[in-house]
């Protein structure tokens, strides 16, 4: 089995500043992509960024410039800085893995269980 376990959200003023983390771990073969979804009240879940085995990275356009994603030199923990921080940045973010497992090398979507950012003064 692969495990995301996320940390890092909570309540936060218009302007301010979260740091998100995402830790995989379990059977892991390969990491193919790592990243962050969100999922605001009666809204879809999005792609919030992504980065992926390489290296190259993605963002949402509501959020480029102001969130950065990273990941640590072992590529099983993943890092979202969020800046200047926007009441429509409230939602549930979840960390996504795009894994292949060691068990029988299957392709995996992994997801985390959510971790509620609040944006509001």
């Amino acid at each position: 089995q692969v495990q995301l376990v996320e940390s890092g959200g909570g309540l936060v003023q218009p302007g301010g500043s979260l740091r998100l983390s995402c830790v995989a771990s379990g059977s892991i073969f390969s990491i193919n992509a790592m990243g962050w979804y969100r999922q605001a009240p009666g809204k879809q879940r999005e792609l919030v960024a992504e980065i992926r085995f390489g290296g190259r990275t993605n963002y949402a356009d509501s959020v480029k410039g102001r969130f950065t994603i990273s990941r640590d030199n072992a590529k099983t923990t993943v890092y979202l800085q969020m800046n200047s921080l926007k009441p429509d940045d409230t939602a549930v973010y979840y960390c996504h893995g795009d894994i292949r497992d060691s068990d029988y090398y299957r392709s995996l979507d992994a997801w985390g269980q959510g971790t509620l950012v609040t944006v509001s003064s």
